[in-house]
């Protein structure tokens, strides 16, 4: 097979640790036995290929470019090439598969029976502590214990064809593993992409999910993952109610973060604080806070293709932060606007998030910029 040569072209800001794929008219096997090497450096470059329409697509990360800069990549023959350490998903206890980065733990995929949804925790951040809280899968000293249903980072929603699949209260329902489609561990990124069924306080199907998550190898100052949901109507039409109770990308920050005892919620409109960003549509949030003597951040990036992009944000003084699209009553009274959804039989509602834990604050995490790359990459183009 000839070279493959790859030029990336940085229009507007710096891309730093930048996900980018390309496509290619070879089979995801053959691009896989080839070696992609970065023209500037000389060094190979960890990557992956999956089976796309027309052939394949190849995922790397771009380590830095500067606004304005050009580089290119070869994808050649090459023996000997020494591979990077990777994202590796191995089993790890009953119905819990562990996440780890270059060796180290970043979190777990807990789908057992007896959880109220799929979730995943702990969420290790970038010097070696949890950014979520502990409750309810440990009790640690200093922890808040309300909101049982606040499983971390998990997508769930409180009416639900009037079933409540929210809360953990009494007459609750649930959603529920089915099964695998795959998952598995690479150089560029590990992926679960699983299936689920959302089912009332009797056992009755509502309706289903695919859930997929894409964890990416980045350097221990930061962590991304991409978390992508489509909302199926297997069993009829499905009315998502507008209520506050809901998000479809949650999550619940460590107690020691949250605004009450001194951390930052911030927004991409500049809104500080609940009182400012409760409510309020936008890009992105940020909630960032001290863990263990070093202040971190968890932002959720809401891509513009998303249902009511910007979507509304359910964020609270007390750690939760939620991307909520249906809740319209709530965060836009008093004008009554009712943001109640029915997706029609047979039909899909496909959301697209990213989760990215950064040292320090917004700012400090440059969240602008990173959500900027993840909507307007570097552009790629092949040559062969």
């Amino acid at each position: 097979m000839s070279e493959i040569k790859i030029t990336v072209q940085n229009k507007r800001r710096p891309a730093l640790f930048c996900p980018l794929s390309a496509q290619l008219g070879t089979s995801a096997k053959q691009a896989a036995s080839l070696t992609l090497v970065d023209q500037w450096h000389g060094a190979p470059v960890p990557f992956q290929a999956e089976e796309a329409e027309g052939g394949c697509r190849i995922h790397w990360l771009c380590n830095s470019l500067a606004a304005g800069q050009q580089t290119q990549y070869v994808l050649k023959q090459s023996k000997g090439a020494e591979k990077a350490p990777g994202v590796e998903l191995k089993e790890e206890g009953e119905a819990r598969i562990a996440v780890k980065v270059g060796g180290n733990l970043l979190t777990a995929y807990r789908y057992g029976s007896g959880e109220a949804r799929p979730s995943l925790y702990p969420l290790i951040g970038p010097f070696g502590q949890g950014v979520t809280r502990a409750f309810p899968f440990e009790e640690v000293e200093g922890d808040d214990m309300d909101h049982k249903h606040h499983r971390s980072v998990y997508c769930a929603w409180g009416d639900v064809n009037g079933a409540d699949v929210w809360s953990e209260q009494e007459g609750h329902g649930c959603v529920r593993h089915r099964e695998f489609e795959s998952w598995g561990s690479g150089p560029a990124f590990g992926w679960i992409g699983s299936r689920n069924d959302w089912v009332d306080a009797g056992g009755k199907k509502l309706m289903e999910d695919r859930v997929t998550l894409r964890f990416y190898n980045l350097p221990a100052g930061m962590r991304m993952i991409d978390f992508e949901v489509t909302l199926m109507a297997s069993e009829g039409d499905v009315r998502f109610g507008d209520t506050k109770e809901g998000g479809i990308c949650s999550v619940r920050v460590a107690t020691s973060m949250i605004e009450r005892q001194g951390g930052r919620i911030e927004n991409a409109c500049g809104a500080v604080g609940e009182g400012e960003a409760w409510g309020k549509r936008a890009p992105w949030c940020d909630y960032s806070g001290p863990v263990a003597g070093h202040t971190v951040g968890v932002a959720v990036f809401d891509h513009p293709r998303n249902f009511r992009y910007p979507t509304y944000w359910h964020v609270r003084d007390y750690g939760l932060m939620t991307a909520n699209p249906f809740g319209l009553s709530h965060f836009r009274a008093p004008d009554k606007a009712d943001g109640a959804h029915t997706l029609p039989a047979g039909e899909r509602l496909e959301f697209r998030y990213r989760v990215y834990v950064h040292a320090g604050d917004a700012r400090e995490g440059d969240v602008a910029a990173k959500y900027l790359n993840w909507v307007y990459p570097p552009e790629v183009t092949v040559e062969v």
